[in-house]
């Protein structure tokens, strides 16, 4: 296929008691989770339906709302939207109360956004909806300063926002906020690149409004928890391994990606932010990972074509993430 060729791609159980442990303190026992990659069923990509339990991982995954709550024990999910369901099960909680989870810290940290990958070690913080706030915004110039990403269960959040930018002088907006509604038009359920498209568009010198909900807040001193151990099966993981979440049949235990991918995920990842307005791990993953084997960027243009959906890149971006994988595999970058 020619690279030019743009193709579009398709798209309660337990008593809380018993999953609430007393103390906050985590044993050498103790699950986790690891760094945010947003996988295209992390995303809210249709797939099949999830594997019986006894095809799931049997790995213990622990947690805590980010505002302050006992330590809660979470097993058997294989994709992000199960794994909100067993954190708001377990704090008697709604799915769509969460906004997005971090990882081994409390804080709004989006550098430790957990997505479709979760490392064993880790420990799993739930940020809930706090304060709805609404602020009407002066569009002055073209490009807004945001950067928007998604929780993977239909909430669009800003990921980072532009020093010196339109939204950096609104300061009532911060990162972390959901962004529920544009103008009146509600978002939720929304793709992170949907919502970025629709600010985009705002016509330079209107205003807008935007409806926003911030996290919910609290012990805004305590310092990130320290890495616990983790058990699977009796034995304690060297914490070198990752669960990933699988938009098709279960989650599986893998290593941790190579550094010829961190880099090219990382590069990957700047041109989602430069070219869309979004930062996306997962997405940045799954491309590196389409590219790895493939001889010319024509070849590339059909991988992509293959296993990602509903977007529709433009050709000087995939030629730039094809020149990103290469520059990684000959240690470029």
């Amino acid at each position: 296929m020619p690279l030019g060729l743009r193709g579009k791609i398709k798209k309660k159980a337990k008593e809380v008691t018993s999953k609430l442990v007393e103390s906050e303190e985590v044993n050498d026992k103790t699950a986790g989770s690891s760094a945010g990659k947003l996988l295209p069923e992390a995303n809210g990509a249709p797939g099949l339906p999830p594997p019986p339990v006894s095809l799931r991982p049997k790995l213990v995954f622990h947690t805590q709302l980010a505002h302050g709550s006992p330590t809660g024990r979470i097993e058997g999910f294989t994709n992000v939207k199960e794994l909100y369901s067993k954190i708001a099960e377990t704090f008697q909680v709604t799915p769509e109360e969460i906004l997005f989870c971090t990882l081994n810290t409390h804080k709004i940290d989006m550098d430790k956004l957990l997505g479709g990958q979760i490392g064993l070690e880790d420990f799993i913080f739930a940020h809930v909806k706090g304060s709805k706030k609404e602020v009407e915004v002066l569009k002055s110039d073209d490009a807004l300063g945001l950067t928007i990403t998604d929780n993977g269960a239909g909430v669009a959040f800003i990921k980072r926002i532009k020093e010196g930018s339109v939204i950096d002088n609104v300061k009532i907006i911060s990162v972390g906020d959901h962004i529920e509604s544009i103008n009146g038009k509600n978002i939720v359920g929304s793709r992170h690149y949907e919502v970025a498209k629709m600010l985009k568009e705002l016509e330079k010198g209107l205003s807008f409004t935007l409806k926003l909900i911030e996290p919910l807040k609290a012990f805004e001193m305590i310092e990130p928890r320290s890495r616990a151990g983790k058990t699977t099966d009796g034995k304690i993981s060297t914490g070198r391994e990752t669960l990933r979440l699988r938009s098709k049949g279960p989650a599986t235990v893998e290593e941790v990606p190579t550094a010829f991918e961190e880099k090219a995920i990382k590069k990957v990842d700047d041109l989602l932010e430069s070219y869309m307005g979004i930062r996306d791990i997962e997405l940045a993953a799954t491309m590196v990972e389409a590219g790895r084997d493939k001889n010319n960027p024509d070849e590339f243009a059909v991988a992509l074509d293959e296993a990602l959906g509903d977007f529709a890149f433009p050709d000087e971006f995939v030629f730039d993430v094809w020149g990103a994988i290469g520059d990684a595999k000959k240690g470029r970058l």
